[in-house]
């Protein structure tokens, strides 16, 4: 976990040899090096942040739980910022940063640039014409000097070089106004990492560019048979008719993606990709002050631009009634309504971001008490989604069986006249805030941080204002939210019913005709010779005593499993049987139901805000083979908690109306993975790898849900803990007070009920075959 009374220590020690400035909640620090950075003061994460010369940011933050840094390179540059002509360019682009330089991945540079650059001019030719048969023309000599060009290419080297590191997590991402390069490396590899990092952001190469271009047709394809994607495009399109945010999407205009240009794209890395317009944010376990000598060493001559500009767009018109849209395909129907709200800089987004989590917060938010504990729907969230120029408060849910689009619509707008009228509890706020706590505390446990860092950058909000945010949404009050929600959400909204049926407007980019590349995957660059000759720092091992990490007791026939939590106040304990739906088929059922289920002195409704105030989540899970019944939250009530958890299993009530509307559910459900290609996908593996006789089918059928008997079902969870089952406690409770904690609640005789017999599924000899089943889409 992070340290951070380490860094605070850290930090005093340095204040006694470093020149401080008190701005306000930010210190201004100047380290024995000479660098200046920023902290804020109560900054969970202990955020440096560093200005080097050239305008690139920097920032470090130390997380010593394990011995690997996360990583982000990031640019101010997104599909926002595509030109109209050529959509789709900044998603491309960051397909191609990983093709080299004109060191990495080539094998005979100066012969392969005379090619490429044959290719561009090709390209541009093929753009200027509208005239087929000369396109096909162009892209047949296009084809053929691209074997030419790929006798000189490396496939991969980047993977390689960075896979050499020991580097996991290798990635990229596009949106709006962002991409983001991600890698998480060993602790003793920084300097071989920004030594190839440097080389890759110093230049631009566009090798192997019209063999990507398939990856990327394939992309939008795949985009084009994605319900979830057609929808969203339309909500933007509603929401954002004349912004790039509605005009334009990541992936781009299918017109587009067939007459790229290879100029442009050069042009697009030349205007962003600058170190004024770019950050390295670094998280994990690092020491900053040696880490920025090496950043400023390796990319403190990364190329500036003093004149750099970012498009500004005209404000968008007021929506002054709904506007309504219908979006086909063969997936689940679903609707989603949208609010056009406030940018990142504008502190009224604190109040949409509460209000989302008024109603949605998986627990005791309105829509999940209302719509979702009673079953009126099969599923529904809501959430904040902040841009730079817009936000966009999103309500989303998915009917029952036999219910119509426009009643969920008419249910969620509901639950936003609540809002307005005042009609939640005061306590929820706090709740809320709270609840944002304990997620920090997740956060950092994985590094996920990175992306808050990351967001503040992007959409240009001091980090300071970042960190104050949790601050300033505990001060707001129920009247100030329910007279913003008076004030934002009027008739001014956008819905888009997804409904089932065929999509008349899909477009699929046809892929040109590419002759097959023959590349040699033996050869390699001169740089990767000797990137892999350079010295590493190696990592002194930490050898783990598991005895005395893990301390372990019997009682009463249940293994009692214990880690301390030395750094912060998260605490869980997890009650774990070896048991799934492969031993009982009404354990899933049964496991499911149990978010419906209240007790004989609390109703589910009371039981959820009840766990939501004690700052705790709670669950039960049933895999094909194992169990687990589950709690996790803050210390401060954890005791209190867990007492009313184990009372919620042992004590379990149900009442008949419930359960039924349980059963729907589960149909209605499993209607929805019909439609699903990737569940079709799954349960086809089974039946290749099994036969009909697979885990696929090892469910109880919708007749006999129709004729379970709901006593069984609760008798399953009352007596869950009479199994046997060993437990996992961690937290910062010392050893004898969890053992004692845990011994009061799962009280048991020492007679532990044996597990089913798990079914057992005979693999069948397949070699040679191959399966299909229908799907209609364009991928």
């Amino acid at each position: 976990m992070y340290k951070l009374q380490i860094l605070l220590f850290a930090i005093i020690l340095a204040s006694f040899s470093c020149k401080q400035e008190k701005k306000s909640d930010v210190t201004v620090t100047t380290d024995k090096n000479g660098y200046e950075y920023k902290t804020v003061e109560n900054d969970p994460f202990g955020v440096r942040e560093y200005t080097l010369k050239n305008g690139l940011k920097v920032f470090l933050s130390v997380n010593k739980d394990k011995p690997e840094i996360s990583t982000l390179i990031a640019v101010k540059a997104g599909s926002t910022y595509d030109p109209k002509e050529t959509t789709g360019l900044a998603h491309y682009l960051e397909h191609l940063m990983f093709k080299g330089t004109d060191e990495i991945a080539t094998t005979n540079w100066e012969k392969e640039k005379v090619i490429l650059d044959q290719i561009s001019e090709q390209f541009e030719k093929h753009k200027a014409t509208t005239d087929k048969a000369e396109k096909d023309q162009i892209y047949a000599v296009i084809d053929s000097l691209s074997q030419e060009a790929s006798k000189y290419a490396v496939p991969n080297e980047y993977d390689k070089l960075i896979s050499s590191l020991g580097a996991k997590g290798t990635n990229a991402f596009t949106s709006n106004e962002l991409t983001a390069y991600i890698n998480t490396i060993p602790s003793n590899q920084i300097d071989k990492w920004l030594t190839l990092e440097s080389e890759r952001f110093s230049q631009l190469v566009l090798r192997l560019f019209h063999t990507e271009l398939e990856t990327v047709y394939e992309e939008f394809n795949t985009g084009q048979s994605s319900d979830f994607r057609q929808a969203y495009y339309k909500l933007n399109e509603l929401l954002f008719p004349t912004h790039p945010y509605g005009t334009q999407t990541t992936i781009g205009k299918a017109e587009h993606l067939k007459n790229p240009s290879m100029v442009n794209i050069h042009n697009y890395w030349k205007k962003y990709y600058v170190a004024n317009n770019m950050a390295v944010i670094m998280t994990g376990d690092l020491n900053p002050d040696e880490t920025i000598v090496k950043i400023d060493k390796y990319f403190g001559n990364l190329r500036k631009d003093d004149n750099l500009t970012h498009p500004t767009f005209p404000k968008e018109k007021e929506i002054t009634e709904p506007v309504k849209a219908d979006v086909y395909g063969a997936d689940a129907e679903f609707v989603q309504i949208a609010f056009r709200t406030k940018g990142a800089n504008d502190e009224d987004n604190i109040k949409d971001e509460l209000i989302s989590m008024i109603l949605s917060n998986g627990q005791a938010g309105l829509i999940d008490i209302d719509l979702i504990k009673t079953q009126k729907v099969l599923k529904a969230y809501a959430y904040n989604d902040i841009k730079k120029d817009y936000g966009e408060f999103v309500l989303q849910a998915y009917p029952q069986a036999n219910q119509s689009l426009e009643d969920v619509e008419t249910l969620l707008l509901n639950e936003i006249e609540k809002i307005k009228k005042g009609e939640f509890e005061d306590w929820l706020i706090e709740a809320i805030v709270n609840d944002t706590k304990l997620n920090e505390l997740k956060q950092i446990e994985y590094n996920y941080y990175i992306y808050s860092i990351l967001d503040a950058f992007i959409l240009d909000v001091p980090w300071e204002k970042q960190v104050e945010r949790l601050d300033k949404m505990s001060k707001i009050t129920k009247q100030e939210i329910v007279d913003y929600a008076n004030k934002t959400f009027k008739n001014n909204y956008v819905v888009v019913y997804k409904r089932k049926g065929e999509n008349k407007n899909i477009v699929k980019v046809e892929k040109p005709k590419i002759t097959p590349i023959n590349i040699n995957r033996e050869v390699t660059s001169e740089y990767y010779k000797n990137f892999i000759k350079l010295p590493e720092t190696r990592l002194k091992p930490e050898f783990v005593n598991y005895k005395d990490l893990i301390k372990t007791t019997d009682f009463n026939g249940v293994e009692f499993n214990y880690i301390q939590n030395k750094d912060n106040e998260l605490t869980s304990v997890d009650f774990i049987l070896d048991m799934g739906r492969l031993n009982k088929k009404e354990l899933e059922v049964a496991m499911n139901y149990f978010e419906y289920l209240g007790t004989d002195k609390l109703s589910n409704e009371e039981l959820s805000k009840e766990y939501y105030k004690l700052g705790v989540y709670t669950g039960t899970e049933a895999s094909k083979d194992r169990s687990y019944v589950y709690i996790s939250g803050l210390n401060k009530n954890f005791k209190k908690a867990l007492k009313l958890f184990v009372e919620n299993i042992k004590n379990a009530k149900y009442d008949e109306e419930t359960f039924n509307k349980y059963i729907q559910t589960l149909k209605k459900e499993r209607a929805n993975e019909k439609l699903d290609k990737w569940e079709i996908s799954n349960h086809l593996s089974n039946y290749a790898k099994y036969g009909s006789d697979n885990p696929s089918k090892y469910y109880l059928t919708n007749e006999e849900l129709d004729n379970i008997n709901p006593d069984d079902i609760i008798k399953i969870i009352n007596q869950l803990l009479d199994y046997k089952h060993y437990i996992l406690y961690y937290g910062p409770n010392n050893y004898e007070d969890a053992l004692s904690m845990v011994k009061e609640f799962d009280k048991t005789n020492g007679e532990l009920k044996e597990l089913p017999k798990e079914k057992d599924f005979i693999e069948k000899d397949a070699e040679g075959n191959i399966y299909f089943t229908n799907y209609d889409m364009l991928q």
